[in-house]
């Protein structure tokens, strides 16, 4: 059976038994042993839910059994920490939680899911936890933790692992849709969110519990319960942990030559498939600036698993998933329209905008998150931004530039839809130049306010044109390494030179 690339699979056991494409992270969880309570951010679809499903299969001692099996090829599974299955889980999904029109209902969901987690642990541990404390349903999570950890401590039995993803997924919806009152009640001394976190921190320090490893997105919620788990360790910006999740260079370029060896893939289209992955996906750098930036390792999978398929690039570069992340553009900034306006325009045009770097390596709160100064770092925090230097936030590459482009013609109302057909279809038939770049220029620089016209620069330019060129090219790229005609040769290399010439554009 051929290895296969599993898009969006985020269950290991899954990925390890239908042999799925993996690259092996796991070296970090040795790393991750010598840090108290860890707190790892990273935008969504950069693999954090995966990176918890390893934590839980690695310490769980329901699956002693499958060490082998799960880890044997692996880092890890050569130089085991001495810890592998060794820990009761109770592993946590905050986006599973559903928000309520008022606190109570919020605080009743919250309670019906974790309470029943808590609950399932005599199922999944019945030789372990048979006589534990009943799970009662409309209680306090704290006060039923509480009880487990007290448990386990009097019959010294193996202690808690703790995992919890997207912690900040149902307050981060409350914050955006101005919800603010409900939102202190979410975060107040004695609401959910604080007692069920000092549980945990009781537990941390009586050694019930063994760690808590907690991921998410913003750290807005962190700052706000910091009085209830004030023992957390931030890694998100820790260089030792900057690769952790994403793929490097070198891993993508191990993972693009397995599948062309493995699935036949003519050899003489690797290097420019390589550009065209780079200058879509890559460029991701959440500490280092300037340093060897990540890819959205999600994005990627999108990709190969379209090359794996059909032995040819996608027609449409974008996946319709990350898409969707425009409307943080839209819900942050829907009180402003000025503001909204200011911000797209300056990363439309100028493709970096300035940040403090002091406000990027603290916390931060809600009030702090509708101010203008601090958009830049919570659109680093989604993705959205990356490091360029000490002093400006960039796009980090075609993908996210294309994303703000298209808002940026939705806000200024430039259409994009018809007005090209001519001259796509004379390109099609006659792949020259100018007479493609002197149609963008008739039908899309023409349409653009006079104030904008008067700031753009060559940026502006190769990514607005690129965009044309390159969804020209697309149109008929299914199955064209197969049939190398003079006409398709012509397309591919004339995009492949575009996709160099943007390169440095991309970052």
């Amino acid at each position: 059976m051929k290895r296969r690339v599993l898009y969006s699979e985020a269950n290991y056991p899954v990925i390890v038994r239908n042999k799925g494409y993996f690259v092996d992270k796991t070296q970090y969880v040795e790393r991750l042993e010598s840090v108290a309570n860890p707190v790892f951010l990273r935008p969504r679809r950069f693999g954090k839910t995966l990176l918890c499903s390893i934590l839980r299969h690695y310490y769980d001692l329901n699956c002693a059994d499958e060490f082998e099996e799960l880890f044997g090829h692996t880092w890890i599974g050569q130089h085991p920490t001495g810890n592998q299955n060794s820990c009761v889980i109770l592993a946590l999904n905050f986006s599973l939680i559903e928000l309520g029109k008022d606190s109570s209902r919020i605080e009743r969901n919250f309670q019906q899911y974790c309470n029943g987690e808590l609950d399932d642990l005599r199922d999944f541990y019945p030789s372990l936890l048979a006589a534990m404390p009943e799970v009662i349903m409309d209680a306090p999570v704290a006060e039923n933790l509480n009880n487990i950890l007290r448990y386990l401590k009097k019959n010294r039995l193996p202690p808690l692992y703790i995992i919890i993803d997207e912690y900040d997924n149902f307050a981060n919806q409350l914050v955006v849709s101005h919800q603010d009152r409900l939102y202190r009640e979410l975060i107040a001394d004695d609401g959910i969110m604080k007692t069920f976190f000092k549980a945990m921190k009781a537990g941390r320090e009586n050694s019930t519990i063994r760690n808590v490893f907690i991921t998410g997105v913003l750290p807005i919620t962190m700052d706000d319960m910091a009085s209830g788990f004030n023992i957390a360790s931030f890694i998100t910006l820790d260089p030792e942990f900057e690769h952790m999740l994403g793929f490097t260079q070198k891993e993508m370029d191990d993972l693009l030559d397995a599948i062309y060896r493995d699935y036949g893939i003519d050899p003489g289209t690797r290097q420019e498939v390589g550009a065209v992955v780079k200058n879509q996906y890559n460029g991701y750098a959440f500490v280092t600036p300037g340093g060897k930036g990540v890819y959205n390792s999600t994005s990627v999978m999108y990709f190969l698993n379209w090359l794996q398929r059909y032995k040819t690039i996608p027609k449409h570069l974008t996946d319709l998933n990350l898409k969707t992340d425009i409307s943080w553009v839209r819900r942050l900034t829907a009180s402003n329209p000025q503001l909204t306006e200011e911000f797209v325009d300056r990363l439309a045009v100028h493709g970096s905008i300035r940040y403090d770097d002091v406000m990027l390596m603290e916390k931060f709160n809600m009030q702090q998150f509708f101010e203008k100064g601090f958009f830049p770092i919570s659109f680093f925090y989604l993705g959205m931004l990356t490091r360029k230097d000490e002093y400006f936030l960039q796009l980090p590459n075609l993908n996210m530039r294309r994303i703000f482009t298209e808002y940026f013609n939705e806000i200024h109302r430039i259409d994009v839809s018809t007005r090209y057909t001519e001259f796509m279809q004379a390109f099609s038939n006659k792949p020259e130049l100018e007479p493609l770049f002197a149609g963008y220029w008739q039908e899309y620089v023409s349409q653009l306010p006079e104030a904008i016209f008067q700031q753009v620069n060559e940026n502006f330019y190769r990514t607005t044109f690129y965009e044309l060129a390159a969804a020209t090219c697309r149109a008929g790229s299914p199955g064209m390494w197969s049939v190398p005609t003079p006409k398709v040769a012509a397309t591919w290399n004339l995009w492949a030179s575009i996709m160099k010439s943007t390169q440095a554009c991309a970052g």
